[in-house]
């Protein structure tokens, strides 16, 4: 086990350096299996997640088969975001915009599933909780009224490619969470909606840092994205 924890601290590690909670991707399911003459044994265990495995075979032995056939297995997953990402910066702002749009429409109706399996009856709070974790304290009201949208019209409807993005982000992982955590009740999700709203939004400020081409973040920018012109 010396190794294997070696490779799994080393995960751990670049985890945290990520700024990314380790507790969320490395879970220690410990059991303790029977030994002759009644003795016991703990054995350390782990529930990883897909971004786990990713680190762990990063950090691994690449002379073991497994490591070497899990780092050709990303490095191929890589390569083809990497094909589908050149395919869509070609596209022009009105195609990416429509292709965001479907596809936030798709992880709206499935996050809608999950939320509702997770003890939610008031979508309205529950999808507000997200937008002001992702907008800074504005609700969807907020948003439609600061865009200058005419009553009922869609906000997500209003949004440029880049802005969509943000929220389909926000969609994917709350959904992916409520899941994870096995969350039972309304008050949970709208906390874990909002929760990650909050890491979105600071995700991207982040990485305005570093990126001179970024989503915009403050609300006078996400004011000035995605309008109709």
């Amino acid at each position: 086990m010396g190794k294997f924890e070696n490779v799994i601290n080393k995960a751990k590690e670049s985890c945290k350096n990520s700024d990314i909670s380790e507790f969320e991707h490395f879970v220690d399911i410990d059991k303790t299996i029977k030994m002759p003459k009644g003795a016991t044994k703990n054995i350390r265990n782990y529930k990883l997640t897909r971004y786990a495995c990713y680190l762990i075979a990063q950090n691994g032995d690449t002379r073991k088969k497994v490591i070497a056939l899990a780092q050709t297995y990303f490095a191929i997953q890589t390569r083809k975001q990497e094909i589908s990402e050149k395919e869509y910066t070609s596209l022009t702002e009105d195609k990416k915009r429509f292709y965001q749009r479907n596809l936030t429409k798709k992880g709206n109706y499935s996050l809608n599933q999950t939320a509702k399996n997770a003890g939610v009856k008031n979508f309205d709070k529950f999808h507000n909780a997200g937008y002001k974790g992702l907008y800074n304290g504005e609700t969807a009201d907020d948003i439609a009224k600061r865009k200058g949208l005419r009553y009922r019209e869609d906000i997500l409807d209003n949004m440029g490619s880049e802005e969509l993005a943000a929220n389909l982000f926000r969609i994917t992982q709350t959904e992916s969470r409520l899941k994870r955590d096995k969350v039972n009740t309304e008050k949970k999700a709208c906390d874990t909606h909002n929760k990650i709203g909050k890491i979105v939004r600071k995700a991207i400020k982040q990485a305005g840092r570093n990126y001179a081409r970024r989503i915009a973040y403050t609300q006078k920018e996400f004011k000035t994205i995605g309008k109709r012109k």
